[in-house]
């Protein structure tokens, strides 16, 4: 079984260039295991074998609070688990009915139903429903949302998480990598 395990340290020091101790001692037991963790402001996310990600996980918290982490939040999902259905019930009832989402989707009423349509959009144009991308699709899949405004709708990072088979701190990871200005090259 694959699984994705996503946890928060605290104390959070903001986004100063200085990473805590705890978190930079989380992610060295990490690939001392030999996963990449994908590090961002709002926690770290693996992705792997369960039995390995576990072992690791355990010794990333131990190492985590080693170095001076107050609190742990820890999240492991299992990667095969279908979409629920608590946020995105047209979206899961769509693929279990092998159906596309934008044939699922109602005509726009609300916002919610203008994310679906923006969801499926973005599906379309990537030929896999967003839970099936790779991780690099999943990140390209967050910059055209971006750019066509969905994160600007109430709860949407929930819905793309869901969507994405993601949590939403995973989600917020990749929309701040996107917000990031890119600095040119000294000269």
């Amino acid at each position: 079984m694959r699984v994705r395990a996503e946890f928060t340290t605290e104390p959070f020091h903001g986004e100063d260039e200085h990473v805590p101790a705890h978190v930079t001692a989380a992610a060295a037991a990490l690939v001392d295991a030999g996963l990449e963790p994908d590090l961002g402001p709002l926690g770290t996310a693996v992705d792997g074998e369960a039995d390995a990600v576990v072992t690791a996980v355990a010794d990333a918290v131990r190492a985590a609070l080693a170095q001076g982490a107050t609190r742990v939040t820890l999240t492991v999902s299992d990667l095969a688990a279908p979409l629920g259905e608590t946020r995105a019930p047209q979206l899961a009832a769509a693929r279990r009915r092998g159906t596309s989402r934008r044939a699922a989707a109602p005509p726009a009423t609300d916002l919610s139903d203008g994310l679906a349509r923006l969801i499926a959009a973005v599906e379309e144009e990537l030929g896999s429903p967003l839970a099936d991308l790779p991780r690099a699709g999943k990140q390209q899949a967050v910059r055209l949302l971006e750019e066509r405004g969905a994160f600007e709708m109430r709860r949407s990072a929930e819905t793309v998480a869901e969507a994405m088979g993601l949590t939403r701190f995973t989600v917020y990871n990749y929309l701040n990598r996107v917000r990031e200005p890119v600095e040119p090259p000294a000269s």
